[in-house]
């Protein structure tokens, strides 16, 4: 399948677990949202506490964690967005 690049965002508690405010990833084009949650957390270890709470906004849209096909396009960002209360 296709690979492409996407901008991954890290908010909050995320950026802060990540030590970093976004990156470049290289992903299959027919990717998961857990699938690219997993990708993350191989990058980042520490984010793997975030994983019942998180969530992503590909192109301004919520998408929980699960067997949710994304579409991602070359260039997409997509965002980390962690709970928002300190919980």
């Amino acid at each position: 399948g296709l690979v492409l690049s996407v901008v991954v965002l890290y908010f909050a508690r995320s950026a802060e677990l990540a030590g970093a405010r976004s990156e470049t990833v290289s992903v299959p084009q027919r990717i998961t949202s857990l699938q690219l949650w997993d990708e993350v957390v191989k990058r980042h270890s520490r984010l793997a506490v975030l994983r019942d709470q998180v969530v992503f906004a590909v192109r301004q849209e919520y998408v929980l964690l699960g067997d949710q096909l994304l579409v991602l396009h070359s260039g997409d960002e997509v965002a980390i967005i962690p709970p928002i209360s300190g919980g």
